[in-house]
């Protein structure tokens, strides 16, 4: 036989106000915390940033801090001009304004590696890099490694000789940090190049025909 439940006993007023109250009082945490908290002093602290960038801006006549800005870059040896907004990434224009493709989009925060162009020859994030930094800057990208003949660069002939893809989709990145691995003298063993490639991911985890390419890309590039 089963036993019955035991009766629920009545809503008291006093519990009821209880509950009212409480949800009073969380209701009114946001309005206290914009009035005279920490995210009211957030955004009073924001609104004075704003204020001096825009005096800093008036003060040298370029007007407004987010009018578009001319800048030229100077990508895989040729020049472009471009009207961008200052907050624009390096990695925006490349793709948006140039139609170079090749650099990807991955995770947008710098954690990637995807991104990953060379300016005088180093390697830079373009999803972090805002590209009014860079006018007048030497920018390399996947699409300008090939020879003028179209000769694949030895990074690039490594990566195909030892299928050090799957997807490709994190490759120019790749390729593009293992030149510079290369360049800047850490390919000396299999434990540094993987030290230096550790910033570029790759979720097909491809990393042990990656290192045989550098690895053997390393020689031809020497040789040239």
């Amino acid at each position: 036989m089963t036993k019955p439940r035991a009766p629920t006993p009545p809503f008291s007023r006093s519990r009821r106000a209880f509950i009212q109250r409480a949800a009073f009082g969380a209701a009114a945490l946001p309005l206290a915390a914009s009035a005279g908290g920490a995210l009211g002093q957030a955004h009073r602290g924001l609104s004075e940033a704003r204020s001096a960038a825009a005096g800093q801006d008036s003060e040298r006549g370029s007007g407004a801090a987010d009018e578009p800005r001319l800048v030229t870059l100077q990508i895989n040896g040729q020049l472009h001009t471009l009207s961008v907004d200052p907050r624009a990434t390096l990695l925006d224009a490349l793709r948006d304004d140039i139609g170079l493709t090749g650099t990807k989009k991955g995770c947008g925060h710098g954690q990637c590696g995807a991104c990953t162009v060379q300016v005088d020859g180093h390697p830079f994030l373009a999803c972090l890099t805002f590209a009014v930094m860079l006018d007048g800057r030497r920018i390399t990208t996947i699409e300008g490694l090939a020879g003028p003949g179209g000769e694949l660069h030895p990074m690039q002939q490594a990566f195909i000789d030892h299928d050090a893809f799957q997807c490709g989709y994190c490759t120019p990145g790749q390729i593009m940090s293992a030149i510079a691995c290369v360049e800047e003298g850490h390919a000396g063993t299999p434990e540094e190049i993987r030290e230096y490639m550790s910033g570029n991911l790759c979720r097909c985890a491809a990393y042990p025909n990656i290192v045989a390419a550098i690895t053997q890309a390393k020689l031809a590039m020497q040789a040239r």
